[in-house]
C-alpha cells in the first residue's frame, strides 16, 4: 500500500531521494528520530525503510480522515496518542518501547510534536523519546532529516505542490546504552537539524 502511495505522488512530478540506508543497524531495536513536515513523510518512511519495520508514535488526529494513511496507523502496529492527555499517552509510548525492545523493531517519533509548515524545525520535546529510551535500553537512535515534504502541502491539500524533490537523510546512528539522556537528546536533535535545508 505504501509503495502505491509513494508512486501516486510521481504523477505530480515528485521525486524521492533517501540516503544512509546502509547505516541502519540490524538485529537491534531502533528509535528513528525525525523532523516532521507533512503527512507525506509517513508513507515514504514506511516504504523506503521497510526492512526495519517502522511503527509510528502519532497524534490521534492522524488516525482518521486521511485515506489509507489513517488506516495504516490504526491497524499497522503504530501508537496514536492524545497529546492533551498524558495519562493515555505515556503508557502507550511505554508499550511501544517494550515492543521494539522485545521484537527488535523500530519506532518513529517526531519530537517536534507537530508538522513544520515552512520546513523550519520546531523545538524538540523530550518526553516521548525519554520513555522510549527507558523501556528500550538496547536501542539505537537513528536521526532522520527530512527536506521539502512541506512543499507538497504549502497550499493545503489542493492544489498539491508540483515537482518537489523529497529527501530523507539517515544520519549516524548511536546506541542509547551508557549515555545520559540529556546527551542522547542533544545528539539526536543536533543530528536531525543539521541535515535540514531551508
Amino acid at each position: 500500500m505504501n509503495f502505491f502511495l509513494v508512486r501516486t505522488t510521481h504523477i505530480l512530478g515528485t521525486t524521492y531521494n533517501i540516503s544512509g540506508l546502509e547505516k541502519l543497524p540490524m538485529g537491534v531495536p531502533l528509535i528513528i528520530v525525525a523532523n516532521h513536515q507533512s503527512m507525506y513523510d509517513i508513507p515514504a518512511i514506511i516504504w523506503f525503510m521497510r526492512k526495519v519495520h517502522p511503527k509510528f508514535i502519532s497524534k490521534k488526529e492522524l488516525g482518521k480522515g486521511i485515506p489509507s494513511v489513517s488506516y495504516n496507523l490504526r491497524h499497522g502496529g503504530s501508537v496514536l496518542i492524545d497529546r492533551k492527555d498524558p495519562k493515555q499517552a505515556l503508557p502507550a509510548i511505554k508499550q511501544m518501547g517494550e515492543y521494539i525492545e522485545e521484537h527488535k523493531r523500530s519506532a518513529v517519533i517526531f519530537p517536534e510534536g507537530t508538522r513544520s509548515k515552512t520546513g523550519v524545525p520546531k523545538r524538540f520535546s523530550e518526553n516521548g523519546l525519554k520513555i522510549l529510551c527507558k523501556y528500550s535500553p538496547s536501542a539505537y537512535i537513528v536521526p532522520l532529516s527530512i527536506n521539502n515534504s512541506w512543499k507538497m502541502v504549502r497550499f493545503g491539500q489542493f492544489p498539491l505542490g508540483l515537482c518537489n524533490n523529497l529527501t530523507f537523510t539517515i544520519q549516524e546512528p548511536f546506541a542509547v546504552n551508557g549515555i545520559p539522556f540529556a546527551e542522547v537528546m542533544e545528539r539526536a536533535e543536533n543530528a536531525v537539524v543539521q541535515g535540514i535545508k531551508n
